[in-house]
């Protein structure tokens, strides 16, 4: 069994088609998904589909393009949120300097936030991280010396030296379909680098459907595909980076370990 451990539910791409795209993931391996928080004035979309849904959990946090949206949040109010009981993480929140659509002292101030929720719960922090590499590794070095915090580079699509950094940090990196486009050579060979007890998979649906769905609408039915070829690369059977990256996911989301071991419903690994 696989996991996508990160992926957006609530957008509109799925509103009139969620059971069939549940069916789907199912059908195809994929036995838990998490539901990304963008905005916290929306908790209460992705804390419905957790509690609706025994394969899906969520989390609390805001996006950086929508840090101008959130920009006082306080730390209280995502740890307050973060107390139910199938909200696993923290975020996602972090730096984009791609779109730039939130000012890039406000995106660092609320991701500074998020690292402080994620300290003070000891839920893993979900980190987006676009063009804004000096500045991540910045931060994540300033923060990890204030007090340790677990956490995972998402969709990863930067470069070597900020993998490497989050590594040393002890934070965990999630391939996307990015790992399967024919140019992202790269991408393939910082995969190849991380410990294989750091490993996850996602889709990050509905964006970035890997090969051979390229250019449709992605959803966690094809995590699979990622998966196959993260285990090309690193060298292990399809089978085996299933087995380790559903583990390593129980290991980072531990609250969802701990759920699905209460309720008897925790996949094989």
């Amino acid at each position: 069994m696989l996991v996508d451990s990160h992926c957006h539910l609530d957008f509109p791409d799925f509103q009139n088609r969620l059971p069939e795209v549940l069916d789907a993931a199912s059908a195809a391996g994929v036995g838990r998904m998490v539901t990304i928080s963008t905005h916290v004035a929306r908790f209460e979309t992705y804390r419905a589909l957790a509690e609706t849904h025994e394969s899906i959990f969520c989390t609390v946090g805001t996006h950086p393009h929508n840090a101008a949206a959130e920009p006082d949040m306080p730390a209280e109010r995502l740890i307050e949120l973060s107390q139910h009981p199938r909200c696993v993480a923290i975020g996602e929140a972090g730096l984009d300097y791609h779109y730039d659509k939130s000012p890039h002292d406000v995106q660092q101030r609320v991701f500074r936030t998020h690292i402080e929720a994620a300290r003070e719960t000891g839920l893993p922090l979900v980190i987006h991280a676009r063009n804004a590499d000096d500045d991540m590794i910045q931060i994540l070095s300033e923060e990890m010396r204030r007090g340790r915090f677990d956490a995972v580079l998402h969709c990863f699509s930067s470069g070597e030296r900020l993998a490497q950094v989050g590594v040393e940090l002890g934070l965990y990196v999630s391939f996307s379909g990015i790992l399967t486009f024919r140019n992202s050579e790269e991408i393939r060979r910082i995969a190849a680098a991380v410990p294989h007890e750091r490993l996850l998979v996602e889709t990050d649906a509905p964006y970035l459907a890997p090969v051979p769905y390229r250019g449709k609408t992605n959803e966690p039915a094809f995590v699979p595909h990622t998966a196959k070829v993260l285990a090309d690369v690193v060298g292990m059977t399809d089978q085996d980076v299933a087995a380790l990256t559903t583990a390593n996911f129980y290991r980072l989301f531990a609250k969802a370990a701990a759920a699905d071991a209460a309720s008897g419903q925790a996949l094989a690994s």
